[in-house]
């Protein structure tokens, strides 16, 4: 079967369009330079300059003049605040992911799932003063790498794990060999049983994830909650209770979702 990229006229220039977006989305406030965009685009200097270029002219990027950098434009803005109407869960978690932080002093998150990706969307600091700062608001992971994609893919239908495996052969190259699909496919059945994920440092050393999958009103895992902090926190028996308070959390975010009205 033909990838939509060779069987649409346009679709490769839409697709990295579409990446490079992504991509100075995560870079935030702060932008990234063109060097960087092109890199992990995998694409020349010039292409990217050029794609960053009509972008700008249609302003969904826009360009710091003093530095160089590319950052979102404010037609992004305009459109985000009209799919957030639809896609936008932010309002009913914000405060059970402040509840999360609060009642276990760790770092609280909520992420979404974008096709085979996880985005952050919220962050609430805990009031333990040592901290993991691998996560934070707009950063991607593939799904199965940070906890929240973990627990996300855990509760997918089978074909649809193995449908993503195939398609990432790259994870153990990119991520280590705990990525690669046998390990991996443990840790999914691992965190099927258990209810919650858990990372045991496989991103950066030393610190630990775990997360929870959040649940659409069709049963789908769309979004989760995650914690992190630093190994020392994350004892086998803190483990279990931390397990169960992100559970209960998701559980409510979940309940909220599936009665929220308009949708």
């Amino acid at each position: 079967m033909d990838t939509p990229a060779r069987s649409v006229p346009g679709a490769q220039a839409v697709a990295r369009a579409a990446r490079l977006l992504r991509l100075v989305t995560a870079g935030g406030d702060d932008g990234a330079a063109l060097q960087d965009l092109a890199k992990a685009a995998d694409l020349t200097r010039s292409t990217a300059h050029r794609l960053l270029s009509a972008l700008r002219a249609e302003g969904l990027v826009d360009r710091d003049e003093e530095s160089g950098r590319w950052m979102p434009g404010p037609e992004l803005f305009l459109m985000g605040s009209v799919a957030a109407a639809r896609y936008d869960v932010t309002a009913l978690a914000r405060d059970i992911v402040r509840s999360l932080a609060v009642k276990t002093e760790e770092s609280a998150f909520l992420s979404v799932r974008r096709a085979d990706e996880t985005v952050c969307l919220l962050r609430e600091e805990g009031a333990f003063p040592i901290r993991s700062f691998v996560l934070s608001e707009g950063v991607r992971f593939p799904l199965g790498v940070a906890s929240a994609g973990l627990a996300i893919l855990s509760f997918l239908p089978a074909h649809d794990v193995d449908a993503y495996l195939d398609r990432h052969p790259e994870l153990s190259s990119r991520w280590g060999r705990t990525h690669s699909a046998a390990p991996l496919r443990r840790r999914l059945a691992e965190t099927k049983e258990r209810g919650y994920a858990v990372n045991p440092g496989l991103i950066v050393e030393g610190s630990w994830g775990m997360g929870a999958a959040v649940f659409d009103r069709s049963g789908r895992p769309e979004w989760a909650l995650s914690l992190t902090g630093v190994e020392f926190r994350f004892g086998p028996d803190r483990i279990a209770e931390l397990g169960r308070t992100l559970m209960a959390h998701a559980h409510q975010l979940s309940s909220r979702i599936a009665n929220r009205t308009g949708h």
